[in-house]
């Protein structure tokens, strides 16, 4: 029996907007993911978490101007843990298109913008652990 696709998605901080990451969440759970929403959190128990879970891949959704923050924030407790390899990053919400490279450099490996198709994600989710899995042989 194959492994299911563990993701643990949360809001950063006081970040109040809740709708769209839980849209995400039930389309992950429904493609047969199973999602963990660990709620309104900080980056530091959100990596202990996702050590704990075992999970695949860590999303959050950012709707407070501080995604470049967060991001840098979540990549940085990630290395300094040594486990920044072992997760697929993602990263959602409402910011500046301009910004989603930046995103990437950071080390967020999946951006999605407002109007984004949750079949896409799920597909982005699939390529991308699948090819990680192909990476390490």
């Amino acid at each position: 029996m194959e492994k299911k696709i563990r993701v643990l998605l949360f809001k950063p901080g006081l970040d109040g907007h809740w709708r769209g990451i839980m849209t995400v969440s039930k389309a992950l759970s429904e493609a047969g993911m199973e999602t963990i929403f660990f709620g309104f959190k900080n980056v530091d128990g959100v990596v202990e978490a996702a050590i704990q879970e075992d999970v695949d891949v860590i999303g959050f959704s950012c709707h407070s101007g501080a995604h470049l923050e967060w991001s840098r924030e979540l990549v940085r407790e990630l290395e300094e843990k040594g486990v920044r390899d072992d997760f697929l990053l993602l990263i959602g919400g409402v910011f500046p298109e301009q910004d989603h490279e930046e995103l990437r450099r950071i080390g967020m490996d999946g951006v999605f913008g407002p109007g984004t198709n949750t079949a896409d994600i799920v597909k982005f989710i699939r390529e991308n652990l699948e090819s990680r899995v192909q990476k390490r042989g």
